[in-house]
């Protein structure tokens, strides 16, 4: 797993410190299925990407796919220290948001020891269980 030169490369990055651990995560753009020849992303007007659009478009061909759909196609990768067992890894899993403890994450799976890593949005709080339980 290789991470991300430039954020140009992705639709999601993030570095997260957690309490016993951390983890870098990241959703990248997928290429046109039409044409092959793109990365697909959100539409550009008049210079400015329009960050609230609820459509991805390929530059070169203006195929467009709904924001949904091509969201729960792609891949989240992340590089990690596990806070349960405190081993380093990589793990990938859909970018999609699941219900974790009640809160809405992405959901990374620990090599290790299976343990699940949940990546919330900036400022929710999950008690990720101790491993000394």
């Amino acid at each position: 797993m290789k991470i991300p030169e430039s954020m140009d490369e992705c639709i999601y990055f993030t570095n997260r410190t957690l309490p016993k651990g951390k983890v870098s995560a990241w959703a990248r753009r997928k290429e046109c299925p039409k044409c092959h020849k793109a990365k697909m992303g959100k539409p550009v007007v008049k210079g400015k990407v329009k960050s609230r659009a609820e459509i991805y478009v390929c530059p070169h061909c203006s195929f467009t796919e709904d924001k949904v759909l091509h969201e729960e196609s792609l891949m989240l990768e992340a590089m990690y220290t596990c806070p349960l067992c405190g081993k380093q890894g990589e793990s990938s899993a859909p970018y999609v948001r699941k219900k974790f403890q009640g809160i809405l994450s992405y959901v990374v799976d620990c090599q290790h020891c299976a343990g699940k890593i949940p990546l919330t949005k900036r400022l929710k709080d999950t008690a990720v269980p101790d491993s000394d339980d």
